[in-house]
């Protein structure tokens, strides 16, 4: 297993509950798929260094877990396909 982490940014405009939901999707994708969540950091909105879709504001999640090679890729396909997410990246952490 590696360690990996993911910093994506949420639209600040969606409700609190819906925020919640969308971290606990991911946090629950990385369990169901054999990997370990070691932290979620929600560090909540901040002014985005550019505007993205003309909103200046995002909510930031920052997630550290250990998890196979292939799960990146899936993690990154749901990244992409979820309503709300305007951001993201995943990187390998070097031990």
């Amino acid at each position: 297993m590696n360690k990996y982490e993911v910093l994506y940014i949420l639209d600040s405009a969606i409700e609190e509950t819906a925020k919640d939901a969308i971290v606990e999707k991911f946090s629950a994708l990385v369990t169901n798929s054999g990997g370990e969540v070691l932290e979620v950091n929600k560090w909540g909105v901040r002014k985005l260094a550019y505007p993205i879709d003309f909103k200046k504001d995002g909510y930031y999640v920052l997630m550290t877990f250990n998890a196979d090679v292939d799960l990146p890729a899936e993690l990154e396909r749901q990244l992409r396909i979820t309503d709300g997410v305007m951001r993201f990246l995943v990187t390998k952490k070097i031990q």
